[in-house]
């Protein structure tokens, strides 16, 4: 996944905008952005268990 912040200048002034591909979502100032961006890479990075195994199966093979 790609993800890019960027400044937009609107009619209402100035937005922040995080890309995740093709899908965009706003915020009101870079500091909102940069937060969304950070949680969301914790949790993309995050272990995930696989279909049929059990959050206990995960953790004992880390």
């Amino acid at each position: 996944m790609n993800i890019d912040i960027h400044q937009v200048k609107t009619a209402e002034g100035t937005r922040w905008q995080v890309s995740l591909d093709q899908h965009r979502v706003s915020f009101r100032n870079e500091a909102e952005a940069r937060d969304f961006v950070r949680v969301l890479q914790t949790r993309l990075k995050a272990p995930h268990p696989l279909p049929g195994r059990g959050i206990a199966e995960v953790r004992s093979a880390g």
